[in-house]
């Protein structure tokens, strides 16, 4: 750690240095990217300024304590310095965490029944409103940009944009197969059935990344239908884009407008490229250390919601609350809190830290 803390310290005096120089200050792009990376350093560089300082203060204490006159006093002085250490040593290793760099962006957001039926279809709504409210108490915006409704008017498949800084950083452990066991409104004998749904979690890509060549583009536009297949346009405003060499497809038929229905299916588009970009991305450094790293598997069943007996239990790190009713109303600080937690940890593991 003192090795990457001395570097950090070595980078950030050659920034300042580099931010001083006439040539620099000209240079626009270049000015504004020091300051970008400075600005990030500097918790860091600050944090390893008051450890470096703390490390001599306890050699000075231990020298002290020779002094028989000056021992009892020294040996406070160690004592409170090296509490300070410790405290200052938990927290350099939290910053020096590589931050991922997708944890500010807007969410694409993808929920699709699974196994069940129409309880599954139903469930996948249950989740969308939970979202919601999640999304609403932490002040982001939330875009439905296509839908398509069950029978029972449950979801069979919706995509949303949920807009607002650190979005992706929130969401992102929503990722897989969320299972509920409960007595559906249809089942007269009070059998509890269990039905699934899929939660895809994207972080928003912007123009700068993800390049996309038009001529990879196959657009094909349609007439949109409504629930049961009626028509509800008379125009062909649905859009189906095709990414030829991924083969990825998107539609979006939700506005009246084919523009609009355009603009949003590239920005599904544009996320999903991006997030399969760092996907194979991460599992080739994950290839590189032997471990498996990155947001997980989305067919791995992630969560169970239990009404009967009121709980919810994340099986990745084995939590279990009841808090079910709450849960289901959007509070879901408590599950993302400890995610967050077991992926630092992991992540200092990692590092060496």
């Amino acid at each position: 750690m003192i090795d990457k803390l001395n570097s950090i310290i070595k980078r950030y005096e050659e920034i300042q240095q580099e931010l001083s120089k006439p040539e620099t200050i000209k240079d626009m792009d270049r000015y504004r990217a020091l300051n970008e990376e400075i600005k990030k350093l500097s918790p860091i560089n600050e944090k390893a300024v008051e450890y470096q300082k703390t490390l001599k203060d306890i050699e000075e204490a231990k020298e002290l304590i020779k002094d028989e006159e000056l021992k009892e006093l020294a040996k406070e002085e160690f004592k409170e310095a090296n509490d300070r250490l410790i405290r200052i040593e938990s927290e350099l290793k939290f910053l020096l965490i590589p931050k991922d760099p997708s944890d500010d962006k807007n969410v694409i957001l993808e929920i699709r029944a699974g196994t069940g039926g129409e309880e599954a279809a139903i469930f996948a709504s249950d989740l969308f409103r939970m979202y919601t409210k999640y999304a609403e108490n932490k002040g982001f915006k939330v875009e439905i940009l296509e839908k398509s409704l069950s029978d029972a008017g449950g979801i069979k498949e919706l995509i949303a944009n949920i807009k607002g800084k650190g979005a992706y950083g929130k969401f992102k452990y929503e990722s897989g197969t969320h299972r509920v066991q409960r007595v559906p409104t249809t089942e007269s004998q009070g059998r509890i059935h269990t039905s699934a749904a899929t939660v895809a979690v994207l972080p928003e890509a912007e123009d700068v990344d993800v390049a996309i060549n038009n001529e990879d583009l196959r657009i094909d536009v349609f007439r949109a239908t409504g629930h049961g297949g009626q028509c509800v346009n008379t125009t062909d405003s649905a859009v189906r884009i095709t990414h030829i060499p991924t083969n990825i497809v998107v539609t979006c038929q939700d506005e009246k407008s084919q523009l609009k229905n355009k603009n949003k299916a590239m920005t599904v588009l544009r996320a999903r490229l991006y997030d399969m970009y760092r996907k194979k991305a991460e599992a080739e450094r994950a290839s590189q250390r032997k471990q498996q790293i990155g947001s997980g598997d989305r067919s791995e069943r992630i969560r169970t919601y239990n009404f009967p007996q009121g709980r919810v239990t994340d099986h990745r790190i084995n939590l279990t609350l009841y808090k079910l009713d709450s849960i289901m109303e959007g509070e879901l600080d408590e599950l993302i809190e400890a995610l967050t937690i077991d992926e630092q940890a992991r992540k200092l593991k990692e590092e060496g830290l």
